[in-house]
């Protein structure tokens, strides 16, 4: 069968200055594996992917063949795999159903040889009725000298003696959340010997977040209560990554220090920074109409991975922020939040970078069938590129500045009892990190005229 499929051309949206544009591009036709590869302007690496409902890591070259796979692991629950220089993995592992999270982080060598692990932060009862120590770890982590967990050329991450910062859960009852029992977000700073050297609890901190009294209300009614998990996951933080280095921590700006973290919340549509003290020193959000920097921003639904992009990159010191769509927040009830949760509603998706101390948006991506009501990411890669995962569908993309996509892969299911071809986050990284691996031979793929593309 031959048909026509049109494609949509990219568009460069001008607001007042030249460093300000949005690109606007469409998706590809190809159905799975590497659908466009550029080598010429393509950042080329392997590029690894944390799949959703397998319990594997995969390492894919630039055509999408599989060069190497880890099994046993739990992305699903726990957050992205990173590797680190000599085809080390650190990932999460064993689950803890029905709870979004993992036992314990582990770190592996090349053969799969465990070289580290930690799981014991709290104890928990098992689906068997068993006690045992877990990590409660959920949806991220990363090490201390490893700045937003991805490749930077100033950068090399240890492999031993390490601090690593964990996002887990702990069960709480906080009366002035609400009465029921809460799912409180957890962070914890851990050793190379597990002790915990550093702690910080999101309850203890609800009335520095800007929730109006309509948003109080309805997280003390606790709306998203789960029965099966028995508490209320009431800010649901997905990302948490140490600032970083960064020039306006450097210019004496206290906010920004390099150990201070920012957090995504997903259901409340807030990203903030905390210092060692553990206080609120910089928010977006939630009610993105609130100041004139916010509303330029427009609202921003369901983020995920916001992160400061590592000296060394281009955008050194600017925030990116994957801006899902779909629906969050919290406030009063309405038509399209009939019990006050998911007021802001958008059906696309956006990847924003912004100058953290001006709000201005500085560069977006976003396109004609582009969204992921979930998970997803995005990386600055060396040549000033955007890795992009669109986790929800599976597809992993490459674009320049100007919003063309130079390489573009699409995961397909391929296990037995998979439910979806989801992708819960994707690096890039220097083949050299993986030595054991010979450099691929990278061929250029080429999608088809719109006119002449035929389907079997």
């Amino acid at each position: 069968m031959k048909g026509k499929i049109g494609f949509i051309s990219v568009v460069l949206l001008f607001s007042g200055t030249a460093s300000v544009y949005k690109a606007i591009s469409a998706p590809t036709v190809f159905p799975t594996g590497t659908t466009i590869y550029d080598p010429a302007r393509t950042w080329n690496g392997y590029t690894v992917l944390s799949i959703l409902d397998t319990r594997a890591v995969m390492v894919i070259d630039m055509n999408g063949r599989v060069v190497k796979r880890w099994d046993d692991l739990n992305v699903s629950g726990g957050g992205p795999a990173r590797i680190l220089p000599g085809g080390i993995i650190v990932a999460t592992a064993g689950a803890n159903p029905p709870h979004q999270e993992s036992t314990e982080l582990v770190q592996r060598d090349f053969n799969g040889n465990e070289m580290w692990r930690f799981d014991h932060l709290e104890q928990i009862t098992a689906e068997n009725g068993d006690s045992i120590w877990s990590a409660r770890q959920h949806h991220d982590w990363q090490r201390s000298d490893f700045p937003a967990g991805y490749y930077s050329p100033q950068f090399i991450p240890s492999t031993e003696n390490a601090t690593t910062l964990l996002l887990t859960h702990t069960n709480r009852v906080v009366p002035a959340i609400t009465d029921k029992v809460i799912e409180d977000d957890r962070l914890v700073e851990i050793n190379w010997a597990g002790e915990v050297q550093w702690e910080w609890l999101a309850s203890d901190h609800i009335d520095e977040l800007g929730f109006d009294d309509a948003a109080r209300a309805t997280i003390h009614a606790a709306p998203g209560f789960s029965a099966p998990r028995g508490s209320f996951d009431w800010l649901h933080a997905n990302s948490a990554h140490y600032v970083g280095p960064n020039q306006w921590y450097d210019a004496g700006d206290q906010r920004f220090a390099p150990e201070n973290v920012i957090i995504s919340s997903r259901e409340s549509s807030v990203v903030f920074i905390i210092n060692r003290a553990g206080n609120v020193v910089w928010k977006l959000g939630p009610d993105f109409s609130r100041s004139e920097a916010e509303r330029k921003i427009g609202q921003i639904i369901g983020q995920h991975h916001a992160h400061f992009i590592p000296p060394g990159l281009p955008g050194a010191g600017n925030v990116i922020i994957f801006d899902n769509g779909g629906g969050s927040g919290y406030g009063a009830s309405s038509p399209i939040g009939l019990n006050g949760t998911r007021i802001y509603q958008r059906s696309n998706s956006r990847v924003l970078e912004i100058n953290p101390l001006t709000l201005e948006v500085v560069w977006s991506y976003t396109a004609a069938n582009f969204f992921s009501t979930n998970i997803s990411g995005a990386q600055r890669l060396p040549n000033g590129n955007t890795l992009i995962t669109e986790g929800a569908p599976g597809r992993v993309f490459e674009v320049t500045v100007d919003g063309d996509i130079v390489w573009e892969y699409m995961n397909a299911p391929g296990e037995v009892g998979r439910r979806s071809n989801g992708v819960y986050r994707a690096y890039r990284l220097p083949y050299e990190w993986i030595p054991q691996l010979a450099s691929p031979q990278e061929r250029a793929v080429t999608p088809p005229q719109p006119g002449t593309f035929v389907l079997p």
